[in-house]
């Protein structure tokens, strides 16, 4: 994404990139002065993460997923000013109508019994200050300083957790328990970068056309939208490249994202699309091996007792073998772990967003808690999992009765 500031492209050329602006964002603006890197090695960041699944590394990697904003900061704080955005303009009410979630377990309980009995002010950008001095409110990490003897917002930067998190609603809606790795299908990334003043009334226009729980990772670099759904970050210990268009492990992208979307410090190289990214210290690298831990450890949300018809399901588990299994295999769900991509036109597909990326093709995604995250496929043109099945029963001439499309539908609700 980009806020208007000086542009990069997406090409074969090695991109420079600006230590002082941040770098490609999430919001993203970009300017000059990182050297260029003519000695990149040839395997791009991320593919050789060792593993390690001690308890002292899920715990290290949970701490990273929801809190270490990798120093995006300096671009949030010193070049978007969001601090001031939210400072004077970001209440409670208007936090969770763009999505934003609060984790109800960090707030004390006087605080929320106060909350409860409607004797805390949600119409207050101060309130969120409240929350953010809590460290509650979910993928947001703030500084509060006492000046002029009030809490005064200083300092704002993203986690992981700001795309990758949701919560129960068990306090009230927006407002529970964590639940690591869903996907926030409530989050309006575009609304909420489009309230910075470093952006361009043409970008806000762009950022205010994805909608809820999308989001366009190549915006800052091609100046193209195609914004794709936000993918749950669950149920990745046995998936090979967890990207829409396998680009590479989970690592890749956690690198990828840390460094070109949220503005973390560390390093980038992906000689495949020209992008070598140095800024020293790495704060990035070092996190990896214990963020994909953690990834790895987060299961996929049981469907809901009673979401589904279970003899339905158990019919439909057989349509499935015999028409959809030679792509979705095995335990994982995907040919991918097995190299395979597909065309575009295979699957009916847009292929726009995969002819920005470097292999041009889509995987066969895994399913998994697919109850949890609606809208379906990479750019969320399936609003639901029956337009799923009738997308497939059309474009692959699957010949499926209406019976038999209802059945795969519930057997899909289960798993």
């Amino acid at each position: 994404m980009s806020t208007g500031l000086p542009q990069t492209r997406l090409n074969t050329r090695t991109i420079v990139v600006a230590v002082t602006l941040g770098v490609m964002a999430i919001g993203g603006a970009i300017g000059g002065c990182v050297a260029r890197q003519p000695g990149a090695g040839s395997t791009p960041t991320g593919f050789d993460v060792p593993g390690d699944m001690s308890p002292q590394t899920l715990a290290e990697g949970q701490r990273v997923f929801r809190f270490e904003t990798f120093n995006d900061e300096k671009f949030w704080t010193d070049t978007a000013r969001m601090h001031e955005v939210v400072q004077t303009s970001v209440s409670p009410n208007t936090a969770l109508s763009v999505g934003l979630k609060v984790d109800a377990e960090a707030i004390p309980a006087d605080v929320a019994a106060a909350i409860k009995a409607g004797q805390v002010d949600l119409t207050s950008p101060a309130t969120t200050v409240t929350l953010l001095k809590l460290n509650a409110v979910v993928g947001l990490k703030g500084t509060v300083s006492t000046v002029g003897g009030r809490d005064t917002l200083v300092r704002l930067g993203v986690t992981c957790a700001l795309c990758h998190s949701t919560v129960d609603n068990s306090f009230a809606r927006g407002i529970g328990r964590r639940i690591d790795g869903a996907p926030n299908v409530d989050l309006n990334v575009g609304a909420i970068i489009a309230l910075s003043p470093a952006i361009t009334p043409a970008r806000k226009a762009v950022y205010g056309s994805w909608g809820p729980g999308k989001y366009d990772p190549r915006f800052n670099f091609d100046g193209k939208s195609t914004p794709l759904v936000l993918p749950p970050a669950y149920g990745l210990a046995a998936i090979r490249n967890e990207t829409f268009t396998a680009e590479g492990p989970i690592s890749y992208w956690n690198a990828y994202v840390a460094i070109t979307q949220m503005h973390g410090q560390g390093n980038f190289s992906d000689p495949r699309l020209g992008i070598h990214i140095r800024q020293s210290p790495d704060l990035v690298a070092p996190r990896l091996a214990a963020l994909r831990a953690y990834q790895h450890s987060l299961q996929p949300p049981p469907p809901p007792a009673g979401s589904f018809d279970a003899a339905a399901a158990a019919r439909g588990r057989l349509v499935f073998n015999a028409r959809c299994a030679s792509c979705h295999i095995g335990g994982t769900g995907t040919d991918n772990n097995s190299g395979v991509l597909h065309d575009p036109s295979e699957t009916g597909m847009n292929a726009a967003y995969a002819m920005r990326t470097a292999n041009k093709r889509y995987r066969t995604t895994p399913l998994r808690g697919l109850w949890q995250h609606p809208p379906y496929f990479h750019d969320g043109s399936a609003a639901t999992l029956d337009a799923v099945v009738a997308h497939y029963n059309r474009v692959r001439n699957l010949r499926l009765s209406a019976a038999q499309q209802q059945d795969l539908v519930q057997y899909l609700k289960s798993l």
